[in-house]
């Protein structure tokens, strides 16, 4: 089977989108998309995600599915200028409904706002397949990071969102909302039940040292050399010190702008009666009031 995968880096949020196709059929999916986001300046943009929309169509890729492995806190997704570019579905785990519950009162969502995924085109569950041209995709539960993670096996990869980073960077944090450390030894440890030929495609690199940014390792690489969940750490020995590395970082810059369109399907409000759209920032409130 003709399997390609590209892969695209928005530097500002050290996060990588993917466009994966059946070069034979010419369907393809898109993973993670960005959008643009200039806090300072209030304003978005679509240049990250107009990479990937030439790159689809400079190939004559159909675009069958915008994949989000998870409600990201980091960045705005772009899947919405995707679709409106491409077509295609937008999918997410059916994780996203508890997401959806809980910022709802945050961001005082209206009762137009229904947490129940209906926002997105298609909520997959545990173990589901779907095609990408004749490219059979699976889905893995993968929470622990948050609640709804997933990764989606493809072929030979693993899309695996910000559960696994590169071996010198660990695993993602556990202390967001729907987070927890003991489920997230669980879910990598899914992963790394696949083959060890398996090539794992993170969503972040933060290039530590300096190096050069990567976004590509396999389960043998993580399994001998993941400085959090390496061969021979325990469950306990990983909540330890995962909890512990937790408590030293602090909340993501772009966590209250993002989340509001992300568990909308990367939708932004409704513009106001003065055609403006606003991102609304909740002051002086903890993400985890019920």
């Amino acid at each position: 089977m003709a399997i390609q995968t590209r892969a695209f880096f928005h530097e500002p949020t050290s996060t990588f989108s993917y466009v994966v196709a059946d070069t034979v059929a010419r369907r393809a999916a898109v993973i993670d998309p960005v959008l643009d986001y200039d806090g300072a300046a209030g304003r978005t943009d679509t240049v990250s995600a107009q990479a990937m929309v030439a790159y689809v169509r400079e190939r004559n890729f159909s675009l069958e599915w915008v994949l989000e492995t998870h409600a990201h806190a980091d960045h705005l997704s772009a899947a919405q200028f995707i679709r409106r570019e491409l077509g295609g579905k937008i999918a997410i785990g059916e994780g996203i409904r508890a997401v959806q519950r809980h910022f709802k009162p945050l961001y005082n969502l209206g009762e137009e706002f229904i947490p129940d995924g209906r926002q997105f085109d298609r909520l997959f569950r545990d173990g589901e397949t779907f095609r990408i041209g004749r490219l059979s995709a699976r889905v893995l539960a993968t929470p622990g990071h948050t609640g709804d993670s997933v990764t989606y096996v493809i072929g030979e990869a693993a899309f695996v969102g910000d559960t696994l980073f590169m071996p010198d960077s660990g695993t993602a944090r556990c202390d967001f909302p729907g987070g927890d450390a003991g489920r997230l030894y669980d879910s990598i440890h899914r992963i790394l039940s696949l083959s060890e030929a398996t090539r794992l495609f993170v969503c972040h690199d933060y290039a530590p040292g300096g190096r050069e940014h990567r976004n590509e390792t396999t389960v043998a690489e993580q399994k001998r050399a993941n400085i959090h969940v390496h061969d021979g750490v325990s469950r306990g020995q990983f909540i330890k010190l995962r909890s512990a590395r937790d408590q030293t970082l602090s909340m993501p810059t772009l966590l209250l702008p993002s989340l509001q369109a992300n568990i909308r399907a990367g939708a932004l409000p409704e513009c106001e009666d003065n055609g403006i759209v606003y991102l609304k920032i909740p002051l002086n409130t903890p993400l985890d009031m019920e």
